[in-house]
């Protein structure tokens, strides 16, 4: 199934992103070819592999990532700070990304 600009520019809306018909015209070549490679699985024979649910093999579940919930000394709101490229009343201060 071929993939067309109105494909492209509704993932772009459902990712609320405004792309211009230029750059639509240049995803379509892009995204085709990234779903052709990603179609060659499609060609593995999987047949008697068993799915591993949650990203977990049977080695990884065997693998002991624990550690203890020990309290550490934290950096502090001073030092944090001091290394922020803009901070104001002992806040991080930010690019508004909201409108």
């Amino acid at each position: 199934m071929p993939i067309s600009e109105t494909d492209i520019a509704k993932v772009a809306q459902l990712a609320h992103l405004e792309l211009p018909d230029d750059e639509l015209k240049v995803f379509v070549p892009q995204i085709t070819e990234i779903v052709r490679y990603v179609e060659q699985l499609n060609a593995l024979d999987t047949h008697g592999v068993e799915p591993a649910l949650g990203g977990l093999t049977p080695d990884g579940e065997k693998t002991d990532s624990s550690r203890a919930d020990e309290v550490q000394a934290c950096l502090g709101q001073r030092t944090a700070l001091a290394e922020a490229p803009a901070a104001a009343e002992g806040h991080f201060r930010v690019p508004k990304v909201l409108t």
